[in-house]
């Protein structure tokens, strides 16, 4: 089996995929990557199955030595990459020569994901190739990698080269990661009602306790929160409202029920900007209407569709 050599692991570099669906009714988080639709772009770059696993880096990626070639893709924030000390850049399909890929710094967001053709080849559990770091399993020993550790990669034929073979064309990013440009929108729930007007008329900044479970926020705090209550389902993109009256959050490696009242939930389509919003991030959200939130989703899946139809036109051109 083929492996590459973790010479730092960043700050916090997970193996994710799609997460881990069926489970929440016997208390088993999605975990996965924390915005889709960037680690499926990684994948698609390479001709990957959606579903193939990647690594998610947090805040500072790693460097890895590979012992062979490989072709990789990085998606989402900006990040300084090189191959052997030459500069890599992000959203297209690169082959690299064997030695040290090293990702460090990332700008313009705090995460990105790396790709591998084939995949990154750990035992799946539960159906998911998926890190839950709360649950302590899948992944890596359901932990971060650490400097050291031997990260399986699928088998691929790729050919011995000198430097890194960089594809002409690209798929560009937009600025639909910039929550300081956009609110991020959400339907309120029908027994926060009184709350959803106050929460959506100021901003709010990212805490730096912060995590894969979700976002805290710090600001103006909503009155009348009020006290815990029975526990109820909670999902990715839910807001809770605890009683010190500082919402929080929920992301991939949320718990599966909760005692906090519930503001509303994000929609889907904007979830992959949380994952971007680091510490001190101002983020302001807008409710919208549930018919208004099924037509933002529609469109945003179709452009998904369009851009995963346009990559592989162009891979089957290359081929």
């Amino acid at each position: 089996m083929k492996h590459w050599e973790v010479i730092a692991p960043g700050a916090l570099t997970t193996v994710q995929d799609r997460g881990r669906e069926g489970w929440r009714h016997l208390g088993v988080a999605r975990a996965g990557a924390l915005d889709l639709d960037a680690a499926t772009l990684a994948n698609e770059l390479l001709g990957n199955d959606a579903g193939a696993a990647v690594l998610e880096l947090s805040l500072q990626g790693p460097t890895l030595r590979l012992l062979q070639p490989a072709t990789i893709a990085i998606t989402g924030a900006t990040v300084m990459a090189t191959s052997n000390g030459i500069a890599l850049p992000g959203h297209r399909p690169i082959t690299v020569p064997a030695g040290e890929l090293k990702l460090t710094g990332i700008r313009a967001g705090i995460r990105a994901w790396l790709a591998v053709a084939g995949g990154f080849d750990v035992p799946p559990l539960m159906g998911s190739r998926s890190t839950d770091l709360r649950g302590g399993f899948g992944g890596m020993e359901g932990r971060a990698l650490r400097a050291g550790d031997r990260l399986p990669v699928a088998t691929s034929r790729t050919a011995e080269i000198a430097a890194p073979r960089i594809a002409a064309w690209w798929i560009g990013s937009d600025d639909t990661h910039s929550s300081r440009q956009h609110p991020i929108r959400f339907v309120a729930s029908a027994s926060a009602s009184a709350h959803a007007p106050a929460f959506a008329g100021r901003p709010w900044q990212v805490s730096s306790y912060s995590n894969r479970q979700g976002i805290r926020l710090q600001g103006e705090a909503l009155a009348d929160a009020g006290q815990g209550r029975v526990s109820e389902p909670v999902a990715i993109g839910s807001i809770q409202l605890p009683p010190d009256g500082q919402p929080i959050v929920l992301l991939a490696d949320a718990q599966t029920v909760g005692g906090y009242a519930l503001l509303g939930h994000v929609i889907a389509a904007d979830l992959p900007r949380l994952a971007q919003a680091g510490p001190g991030a101002t983020l302001v959200f807008a409710p919208v209407g549930i018919d208004e939130a099924r037509s933002i989703g529609l469109r945003h899946r179709q452009q998904q569709a369009r851009i995963a139809l346009a990559i592989r036109q162009r891979l089957a051109m290359r081929s």
